[in-house]
């Protein structure tokens, strides 16, 4: 076990890149898990997957690849009004069969699928950084404003309809700002790491904590304090970066199954 590992100048651009979006995916999550879409994170992230397996078969950047299938059928979904999890299970099964028929295809496809599933973080590189930082910015400035309508919409889900004020443009923005986010986590982390970080600590604060904003704060220190456990553990144990993310975040789920939630939480 080397402990100077972890202060290596090559992991710095990936850990502060994780860091980042570990941070941003579980409030996300949270508003997923209030419009009744939490399969959204693996819906999006199967298809950012595919778009990062298609990418270098058709000459585009990986992670334009990726981003960009997440946009359009971000798009698409928006377009078509269609609400609920079963749009995203057919996301999932589109974005596997993609995944891996592509990566049938060449090996250098095949080698990108094996990163897309391992979740080898180690290896992007500051474009992953600086998106991640765009992301976080549109995240901080443009949330606070969706999250009016995300919240009324849930509570009172006729009052902008009735008062003639339109929702759907501010909708698919969201829509568009979650696909591209778990575009990228998919690439950089996972894309089963990216579910988890985006449903495992807004589903145990969506339940534990007394209101919305304590639930924000409680789903993004959950998922920072994963991130951190998992990513020493996969860098001084040698192991797939993904995978023992995916570990850290399960040791969470007895808060959520065995701690009785609070009375009366928004």
């Amino acid at each position: 076990m080397n402990l100077d590992l972890l202060f290596d100048p090559l992991f710095r651009v990936p850990f502060f890149t994780g860091l980042l979006l570990a941070a941003l995916l579980p409030i996300l999550g949270l508003y997923l898990r209030l419009r009744g879409e939490w399969l959204a994170a693996l819906g999006y992230a199967h298809i950012a997957g595919a778009g990062g397996v298609l990418a270098p078969l058709v000459g585009v950047p990986i992670i334009a690849g990726a981003l960009g299938g997440g946009a359009l059928v971000a798009l698409a979904k928006g377009l078509l009004r269609r609400k609920g999890n079963d749009t995203y299970a057919l996301f999932i099964l589109i974005g596997w069969s993609v995944m891996l028929l592509g990566a049938a295809y060449s090996h250098h496809a095949q080698l990108i699928g094996q990163a897309l599933i391992d979740g080898q973080l180690y290896f992007i590189g500051s474009q992953h950084l600086l998106t991640a930082l765009v992301l976080g910015g549109l995240v901080v400035f443009g949330l606070p404003f969706l999250s009016r309508l995300l919240l009324r919409e849930h509570l009172f889900p006729w009052h902008d309809r009735a008062n003639g004020r339109p929702v759907r443009l501010q909708s698919v923005a969201f829509d568009l700002l979650a696909a591209v986010t778990i575009g990228l986590a998919a690439t950089a982390m996972g894309v089963m790491a990216a579910f988890a970080v985006l449903f495992v600590p807004a589903w145990i604060a969506f339940a534990l904590a007394p209101g919305w904003r304590w639930a924000l704060l409680l789903a993004a220190t959950m998922s920072i304090v994963a991130y951190l456990l998992g990513f020493v553990a996969a860098v001084l144990f040698d192991l797939p970066f993904g995978p023992a993310l995916v570990a850290v975040l399960v040791l969470f789920t007895p808060l959520r199954l065995l701690v009785r939630p609070p009375a009366g939480r928004v």
